[in-house]
């Protein structure tokens, strides 16, 4: 067993020079473990974030949620993946969110040798155990285009892989209960949680989008589909070829979220906006439909819960995404595929939840749907009233919104 021990004081010059500090660890030859302890002083405004990056890659990140962590053969912290200890050096990597003016002295000590207990790894298992298979509410259908089908999603949820309440199958619960078909998992700079999706997508019968969220100080993006890690300390630019280079999908998340808001330039825009995010809470302010047509209205509109825990802003699926996929998919798996599909098609449509009016494109036309004494809005700004519970109108090319006569936005659709 060996132990390297980092005691510094880190200062807002140490932040303002780069938020990600490495530390290096020397990792031996069949290294049966890693064990790191970050230790922070009680000092107001000390916010710091721990991850790690093996001598082949990246191998996890806690986020401020944890400040100890294993990496075994077998097993591993939530938000880290298991695997051999391949020889060479290691990095702890820090992130400086945020440093008191005094600065903030820090300890990070990584043991490698045995590890007896993996922390966490216990009490996921036991909570994961522990969650039943909901009963799913009364499905809704809605009219779709021939050899389509709309399907329901949230793509934007938390686990305890990064700084989530709960298991994922927990989330995987609460998707079902919600009416969901599909749920995207996106945790905080990890992909660790995708060896957990295939089986707890059939156990749930839902289908689970492998996703992580690329996050930064100045912004965060949710990357789709089995690609592997996007290294989220790489400018913003690179990480839109690079998602799209491993036949991802990338999405810029709540642009207009406070502290969180979308702040990186970006010489190309990916395909995806998180458009309608759970912080909208007062859908009589038009900012997020001003961003996205300044954005560019060209960018296929999505939203997600951001669902962390049960004091979150709202439950999964609120709101809803609605996806056209191919009307054969059945299966979670199946499910999935066609989602990523839809998506890099642009069939989308969003309404502020699962039982919520909304407004669809069927082959020519758009259908508002549980929406009378309310307005349509085409691309050219042409406003359609819409005066029954299913009302038909001719389709134009591009989005439309679906409105009250008061200014409340209700849904949109591409």
């Amino acid at each position: 067993m060996a132990v390297t021990t980092y005691r510094r004081t880190w200062t807002l010059d140490d932040r303002a020079e780069s938020v990600w500090h490495s530390l290096p660890v020397d990792i031996p030859a069949d290294c049966p473990g890693l064990l790191v302890t970050l230790t922070i002083p009680p000092v107001e405004g000390a916010v710091i974030d721990i991850g790690c990056e093996g001598a082949g890659g990246w191998r996890g990140w806690s986020g401020g949620a944890r400040q100890t962590f294993a990496i075994t053969p077998d097993a591993a912290t939530p938000g880290y993946v298991a695997g051999e200890l391949e020889p060479g050096t290691w990095w702890v990597v820090l992130g400086l969110h945020r440093v008191p003016v005094q600065g903030v002295e820090l300890v990070v000590e990584a043991v490698t040798g045995p590890v007896s207990s993996v922390p966490g790894l216990t009490e996921y298992a036991d909570a994961t155990a522990a969650i039943a298979v909901p009963a799913r509410p009364p499905r809704r259908t809605l009219p779709a285009s021939a050899g389509l089908k709309w399907i329901a999603g949230d793509f934007h949820a938390h686990s305890l892989h990064s700084d989530g309440s709960t298991p994922i199958a927990n989330l995987a619960a609460l998707g079902v209960a919600a009416g969901l078909d599909v749920l995207a998992v996106t945790d905080h700079n990890t992909v660790a949680h995708h060896l957990e999706l295939p089986g707890l997508s059939d156990r749930f019968g839902i289908g689970l989008i492998p996703g992580q969220e690329v996050t930064t100080d100045t912004g965060h993006a949710n990357a789709f589909g089995e690609i592997g890690a996007i290294d989220f300390r790489q400018p913003a630019a690179t990480w839109v070829t690079e998602v799209a280079r491993r036949g991802g999908l990338l999405s810029i998340n709540h642009p207009l979220g406070g502290d969180c808001s979308w702040r990186h330039p970006l010489p190309e825009h990916p395909r995806l906006a998180e458009v309608w995010h759970s912080s909208w809470l007062d859908h009589h302010w038009g900012g997020p439909i001003a961003w996205w047509q300044a954005w560019g209205l060209d960018t296929i509109p999505i939203g997600g819960s951001d669902w962390h825990n049960p004091t979150s802003l709202t439950p999964p699926g609120t709101p809803t995404t609605w996806l056209a996929v191919d009307a054969s998919a059945e299966t979670p798996a199946e499910l999935r595929d066609a989602t990523l599909e839809a998506l890099s098609a642009g069939r989308t449509a969003i309404s502020t939840s699962y039982t919520a009016p909304v407004l669809v494109h069927a082959d020519d036309e758009l259908i508002a749907l549980d929406a009378p004494n309310t307005l349509v809005i085409t691309p050219d700004g042409t406003r359609h009233p819409i005066a029954t519970s299913h009302h038909r109108l001719p389709a134009t090319a591009g989005p439309h919104i679906l409105i009250t006569h008061t200014g409340q936005f209700l849904s949109t659709c591409t």
